[in-house]
């Protein structure tokens, strides 16, 4: 493998770890219909987004089953699709 190519592996592989570490958040509304939770949540610097509320896709609607309005939780979340993608959830 040449430098550069060992360079884009080092990238990547950075690059993917950031996006798994978990943030710390607090469930503001389940919307099962719509497919969305909204958090309350730091900044999330992988996704470049500052403390704020904000309603997010979930990639698996099963998700919306495990938390409820007040629930303390770990997330992981992504850009997919253009749309802010909640990866991972568990309740702390």
């Amino acid at each position: 493998m040449n430098r550069w190519m060992a360079s884009m592996f080092t990238a990547l592989s950075l690059g993917a770890f950031a996006q798994a570490a978990p943030i710390e958040g607090e469930v503001r509304k389940v919307d099962k219909p719509g497919g969305k939770i909204t958090l309350k949540h730091g900044e999330i610097k992988s996704l470049d987004l500052p403390p704020m509320n904000l309603a997010f896709q979930v990639k698996d609607a099963a998700m919306l089953d495990r938390v409820k309005v007040g629930d303390k939780v770990s997330f992981t979340a992504e850009k997919i699709n253009g749309a802010y993608t909640i990866t991972s959830i568990n309740t702390r």
